[in-house]
């Protein structure tokens, strides 16, 4: 398989160092730029890029107006580094368009996660149809799902739910971000009918359930 290409964003070399080295020690293939104006020069001449890592704040052109001219153009996962950790930067980001949305100072390794989860997500990273952890397969082709070996009926939601759970292994979801990708925007009521829904699954899980973890204040993390 192909090494997968990752732009990476940023005016500080020591930030651009940092990324790439765990990215590369995760088998991604990575290319960099210090200023928005470089990083659109590197997203057209590339064609391939599968997501781009950008900073908020940078000279030239900052993130929001690379992010908003990539948009006319591609769907490509965006993650985007900020400084600051403002609500109206978080919304501005959603409304863009972005992907994901990570304050300064972070984890290498939980950004590199945060990838691999959206590479997933986007069917970039191995066009696997099958998700296995803990004992629980994940058919996506088939629709189905076997705990042990032992097949559970689970409803359209319950089953997209699971699956996103474990796209995230050992991410902490807030209910928000929940809501958005397993109901895709169209739900106008509120978060509390994630907690229904988790409640239904992990009651069909039986013990496994409990690998649905509760984040009070927060939301949830399927973790192994």
């Amino acid at each position: 398989m192909d090494r997968l290409k990752i732009l990476v964003v940023d005016d500080e070399p020591r930030m651009r160092k940092l990324v790439k080295d765990f990215l590369v020690k995760s088998g991604y293939d990575v290319i960099e730029a210090q200023d928005g104006s470089q990083a659109l020069d590197s997203f057209y001449e590339q064609k391939d890029i599968a997501l781009i890592i950008l900073d908020v704040m940078m000279p030239k052109m900052d993130g929001w107006e690379v992010c908003r001219e990539i948009r006319q153009y591609s769907k490509v996962p965006i993650i985007m580094l900020t400084a600051k950790s403002d609500e109206r930067d978080e919304l501005q980001g959603f409304q863009l368009g972005v992907d994901e949305y990570i304050s300064k100072p972070f984890s290498p390794k939980i950004l590199v996660a945060r990838v691999e989860a959206i590479l997933r997500r986007t069917n970039q990273a191995g066009k696997e149809e099958n998700l296995e952890a803990g004992g629980i397969v994940v058919d996506k082709a088939a629709h189905s799902v076997t705990i042990d070996g032992k097949s559970i009926d689970l409803s359209y939601k319950e089953f997209e739910l699971l699956s996103y759970f474990m796209e995230n292994k050992g991410i902490a979801l807030s209910r928000e971000k929940i809501l958005n990708h397993v109901w895709n925007y169209d739900y106008f009521g509120d978060a509390r009918t994630i907690d229904t829904h988790v409640k239904k699954l992990r009651s069909k899980m039986g013990e496994k359930g409990e690998l649905i973890k509760t984040i009070w204040g927060m939301g949830y993390k399927f973790d192994t």
